[in-house]
């Protein structure tokens, strides 16, 4: 059996990924642009980041008022900042979004803001009906933090059948540098509700300022991009989760309890 360490899991698993980020042009809680949050994530030494801010139905810093194509275009602008910033700097920009249904938030990957604007539809799209137009456009939806309790959520609410992947860890709740989402149990439903059902869990961050908390997925191997990280999950390629602070694998098993 391997004694891992922070050490050797990096050295395994070099490319790091932040899976879920906010910028302050697309969440109204971003705060900063995506410019700012590219040039932090690299130094922080991640390999890529998806931007993924709050649609419509969430804390969304866009004037939901828009015509469709003007809202995704001013949507998509902390992302398209991101991603010029990330090719100066050599750090992967891919893009996404949170989806909000009355405080139950999913993520969703593998698309573009091209997709989005070309799909109207999806801004009337009750939970069922998002899974269906995510998946016949080859994204994947995981849910985000199932188990988070806060005035926001009215309730904890499950979607086993309408998810690709759930949110196993979300270093809000556990990072020593987040002020927010304490709790020390909601991973660990999630990653326990993910076994029960057989989805596949990623890590992110949920980080919405330059202060960077350091968790997200790490893979052995660099990903082309989106459509490449829904490929690793889905074809059940090996990779760590972390929050900046422990690392599990990919079925939730802790290796680390802490950095050295």
């Amino acid at each position: 059996m391997t004694e891992w360490t922070a050490e050797t899991i990096k050295e395994a698993y070099p490319y790091l990924y932040e899976t879920h980020l906010h910028t302050s042009q697309g969440s109204a809680c971003g705060k900063a642009e995506g410019a700012q949050m590219a040039r932090a994530c690299k130094a922080a030494g991640y390999t890529g980041i998806f931007v993924t801010d709050h649609n419509w139905g969430g804390n969304t810093a866009v004037d939901r008022s828009l015509p469709w194509e003007e809202w995704t275009a001013e949507f998509a602008k902390g992302y398209r900042e991101a991603r010029a910033e990330g090719e100066r700097l050599g750090l992967d920009v891919f893009f996404g979004w949170e989806a909000g249904f009355c405080g139950t938030e999913f993520l969703i990957y593998g698309l573009t803001p091209e997709w989005l604007a070309a799909h109207p539809e999806i801004k009337e799209a009750d939970v069922k009906e998002q899974y269906r137009l995510v998946k016949e456009g080859g994204g994947m939806v995981v849910h985000a933090h199932p188990f988070r309790e806060e005035a926001y959520i009215p309730e904890v609410r499950l979607f086993p059948e309408f998810v690709d992947g759930v949110e196993g860890l979300n270093a809000t709740h556990t990072s020593p540098l987040s002020l927010s989402h304490k709790s020390t149990v909601w991973d660990g439903q999630a990653r326990a509700y993910a076994k029960e059902h057989g989805l596949p869990v990623t890590g992110g961050s949920d980080v919405h300022s330059t202060t960077i908390f350091g968790g997200g997925t790490a893979f052995p191997r660099k990903l082309a991009d989106g459509q490449d990280f829904i490929k690793a999950l889905r074809g059940g390629e090996d990779y760590v989760i972390t929050d900046g602070v422990r690392w599990y694998a990919k079925d939730g098993w802790l290796l680390v309890q802490a950095e050295a």
